[in-house]
């Protein structure tokens, strides 16, 4: 009897609720929009764009100026050959000279040696020529064979005596002599041609940068004629 109360007392309680199927879920809502976000995205982007763009235009606020392709040495002047025209940022603080004032720089003379890919500044160049300290300048006047067939502005030369005049002693003034080397690290300057108006001398007009303390020899023979240059390696 009394297990037939129990089990009717058993079958008297509700059993315990199941989990529900899988395929009964509710759906889910549908995600909710946010204007603010996507408006801030667009406004980052914007932000964004902004800034490269006036980078760009920084970078791109140059000016035109004068580059040389070629040396230019103390004393001398840039001409229409030796410069070229690039484009620099104007931001540096540097004195560029302007393309536009070329003609005017051709005026002026190099303060100091220049060399090929030099953007010039206008501190580089004065009215005058300006010699380096302990240098001066020897002007010679040079028959055919006293000079190297393609002597130009700029090559490093010594300079030798020749002539019958070669030595100082007088008991062997008569005696045709080389000498020794009256400068041997002199620099060419200029070089002109000298000619008549119908015949061509062959001569030419050569200046040279050389010590101050060798200048008084050297001048001395080019007052002789005594004076041959030879090329040499330079720097």
């Amino acid at each position: 009897m009394k297990i037939q109360e129990r089990t009717g007392a058993g079958a008297g309680r509700s059993a315990a609720p199941g989990q529900a199927p899988v395929g009964d879920r509710l759906p889910s809502p549908p995600r909710e929009r946010k204007p603010a976000l996507a408006a801030l995205a667009v406004l980052l982007i914007l932000v964004g764009a902004l800034g490269a763009t006036m980078l760009v235009l920084r970078v791109g606020d140059r000016v035109e100026v004068i580059q040389l392709t070629g040396d230019v040495r103390a004393g001398d002047s840039i001409t229409k050959n030796n410069i070229k025209s690039v484009m620099v940022n104007d931001d540096s603080g540097a004195s560029f000279v302007p393309w536009s004032q070329r003609e005017g720089l051709m005026k002026l003379k190099a303060r100091s040696s220049l060399y090929k890919g030099t953007v010039l500044v206008g501190q580089m160049f004065a009215g005058k020529q300006q010699l380096p300290a302990g240098k001066a300048t020897v002007g010679l006047a040079l028959k055919e064979g006293q000079y190297y067939a393609d002597i130009k502005a700029g090559d490093a030369v010594t300079a030798y005596r020749v002539g019958t005049n070669a030595s100082s002693t007088p008991d062997k003034s008569t005696s045709p002599s080389s000498g020794g080397a009256l400068v041997d690290n002199a620099r060419v300057e200029h070089v002109a041609e000298d000619s008549d108006a119908t015949v061509s001398t062959g001569s030419k007009s050569v200046t040279l940068l050389v010590d101050e303390a060798a200048s008084a020899a050297l001048a001395s023979a080019a007052s002789a004629g005594e004076v041959a240059l030879v090329r040499v390696p330079g720097e």
